[in-house]
């Protein structure tokens, strides 16, 4: 009897480590942990993840996209106010501040009661248990999908649709999806498709089945923003705030100017994040050295 008892003790002890070691359920995240969550995967379970730091960058930070910042907070702002708002697809030039205007707008409403909830595009077809385990929430939220792009078949791709705008249920009034791309329509596009338009005798162009399916994603988002590449003069301007950021001086940011050309010649984009790369480059070793 004794054996038996000090058998099932230990049996105990062990599968309370085991459920040590098992994902938070989704109904015990703590909430008051922070104001992003990441959606992950283990051993078949899904689980939202506390975001402990998230990136400090503010709307004043993102510079030579006014009319992109404006859209973009304007709809945000309309949805925390429980207004009508729209799902939004960011679209564009890499590197010019896509991601960093939705960070930037979870730390200008966070207050309000804006979270944020980051999905990986292999974990988009778990969208709806996404959904559904915030659907009672009193905050709102953003499902944010980082440069997004699929391929033919890829599972992710259905879901994400029926989300957006093809379910028989109603999207929950508390949540909207923020996803960036490089690519407008999010599927690759070949000069091949194009050939499955063919005009009849009386006029009408029937379009073909490849380019419909490549366009019925995207058009589900209610606004559509776009990026485009940065002047030179853009790109300086925005070296020059990061440099003031960083401490730099007028007259640092004057003698940077031409390693700051040079930097971006030898990437070959003039980006925002090219601008912040340098700045962050070039003020460190400005610092280091009259440090020695």
């Amino acid at each position: 009897m004794d054996k038996l008892e000090r058998f099932l003790s230990r049996a105990e002890g062990l599968l309370e480590r085991l459920e040590g070691l098992l994902p938070q359920p989704v109904g015990a995240v703590d909430w008051e942990r922070s104001v992003a969550f990441r959606w992950r995967v283990r051993q078949g379970q899904g689980y939202l993840q506390p975001v402990p730091q998230i990136s400090a960058i503010t709307l004043d930070d993102l510079q030579n996209v006014d009319r992109q910042k404006q859209l973009i907070e304007a709809n945000t702002r309309q949805f925390v106010q429980r207004l009508p708002a729209n799902n939004v697809l960011l679209t564009g030039a890499r590197g010019t501040g896509k991601s960093s205007l939705i960070k930037a707008c979870l730390n200008r409403f966070a207050a309000n009661g804006l979270r944020l909830i980051e999905v990986d595009k292999d974990d988009l077809h778990e969208l709806g248990d996404i959904i559904e385990s915030v659907a009672q929430r009193p905050e709102r939220f953003i499902v944010f999908c980082d440069d997004l792009s699929f391929e033919e078949g890829e599972p992710g791709y259905k879901a994400l649709k029926v989300a957006l705008d093809g379910s028989i249920a109603a999207q929950s009034d508390n949540l909207l999806i923020y996803a960036t791309s490089n690519r407008r329509h999010l599927l690759p596009e070949y000069m091949s498709d194009n050939e499955s338009y063919r005009p009849t005798s009386e006029g009408e162009i029937h379009p073909g089945e490849a380019v419909e399916e490549k366009i019925s994603l995207s058009e589900r988002f209610g606004l559509w923003v776009s990026f485009y590449p940065f002047k030179q003069d853009d790109y300086l301007a925005i070296i020059r705030h990061w440099l003031k950021h960083f401490g730099c001086s007028d007259a640092d940011c004057e003698q940077a100017r031409s390693e700051a050309l040079t930097w971006a010649l030898e990437r070959g984009s003039r980006s925002g994040r090219v601008a912040w790369q340098f700045a962050r480059d070039w003020s460190g070793r400005q610092s280091n050295q009259r440090a020695g």
